[in-house]
């Protein structure tokens, strides 16, 4: 059945495959592959793996800070909960689907943290039809993510859990430190959590009426920082990966521009950093000039042209989709971009052909 969005253990089946079929390694109770393999899927291998008569490259999906992702594994194959924090599109919640898919075989077991978020969201809930007809039972209880979690030893996710109220992050305290989930409801109402159990959270650094995590909380979680990329030639790479593979699931079956891609990464690391190349000081806009907002601008720039105008992307189509992803916090962040243009941009359409075509394009920040 085709997805929109296969999960990661649908969408790297082959490469999880041969990795445990070559997996030799000790592995924790209830894990699908050893600690080494995990980064292996995570971080790529220099050479191909066989598997069913096929060469199967395992290829690199996460880029940062190699050595983080060693602790977050070493982190879930322990009692502590995993907490990654971060700007937002610092590909968190990818790192967590990653990790999930390969030590428990399945990344959907989620828990989406919003201001509406209950405690029966987070621990189980009832069938009250079956509740009311025969009184509380296991057949008329339903699991939540965290319940499906603990009653199968497998990772569960919980994103943007400072999203949720304070007295509902705290439902978790408990779970963390004991392994235990009461339900008092039933005569014998005890989960105890199976080997593999562990959660894997996320939160966002810079969202608007987040909700502080109690320092009981916070003991229970290894925190690890997500960093934005910092380097031009890596954030170029990323951009073409991802945008390839959303293009190909969108139908859209086109060759990425590298050159388009150098400058879009360049652009996005410049204003984010708030300092060109060349060492100048910028203005930053209040908008997240992530990665992921970079890969989704040539997106929807690469799809205009595909649709629009019968043509690989244009200048044109990038500008005006670069636009809508700055200016959003702050109408004043198209002034920055438009002074962008005419110091930075302009100088370098001097000497390198595609950033003149770039440059031609600022009629379009109004």
């Amino acid at each position: 059945m085709e997805t929109m969005k296969p999960p990661m253990e649908v969408l790297y089946a082959k490469q999880l495959n041969a990795l445990r079929s070559h997996d030799t390694g000790a592995k924790p109770p209830n894990w699908l592959m050893s600690p080494r393999a995990v980064r292996d899927f995570i971080l790529g291998t220099d050479e191909p793996l066989s598997y069913e008569g096929e060469s199967i490259p395992i290829t690199k999906k996460f880029y940062g800070d190699d050595v983080l992702i060693e602790r977050a594994i070493v982190t879930l194959a322990g009692n502590r909960g995993l907490m990654l924090v971060g700007e937002p599109g610092t590909a968190k919640t990818m790192l967590s689907e990653l990790l999930s898919a390969a030590i428990s075989g399945t990344s959907t077991n989620t828990i989406q943290g919003t201001a509406g978020t209950t405690e029966d969201m987070i621990k189980y809930s009832w069938n009250y039809a079956m509740l009311l007809d025969k009184g509380p039972s296991l057949q008329a209880l339903v699991p939540s993510p965290l319940y499906t979690g603990m009653s199968k030893g497998i990772i569960t996710r919980f994103e943007e859990i400072t999203r949720c109220p304070f007295e509902v992050q705290d439902v978790l305290i408990s779970i963390l430190s004991d392994k235990v989930m009461n339900i008092p409801e039933l005569s014998d109402g005890t989960l105890f959590a199976k080997p593999g159990f562990n959660i894997i959270a996320t939160a966002n650094l810079r969202d608007k009426g987040v909700n502080e995590m109690s320092s009981a909380l916070k003991r229970r979680f290894n925190f690890e920082t997500i960093a934005p990329i910092n380097h031009v030639k890596m954030e170029a790479q990323i951009i073409e990966s991802q945008a390839k593979v959303i293009l190909e699931q969108s139908g859209v079956h086109i060759e990425i521009d590298r050159d388009v891609v150098e400058i879009l990464a360049t652009t996005f690391m410049e204003l984010r950093t708030g300092e060109t190349k060349e060492g100048y000081k910028i203005d930053s806009p209040q908008s997240v000039m992530s990665t992921a907002e970079a890969v989704s601008v040539y997106v929807q720039s690469a799809m205009t042209s595909h649709y629009y105008d019968g043509r690989p992307i244009s200048m044109d189509r990038l500008v005006q989709n670069m636009l809508g992803a700055v200016v959003k916090e702050n109408q004043k962040d198209a002034n920055i971009l438009k002074t962008y243009f005419t110091k930075v941009v302009k100088e370098r359409a001097k000497e390198e052909g595609l950033w003149g075509t770039y440059y031609n394009e600022k009629k379009w920040i109004k």
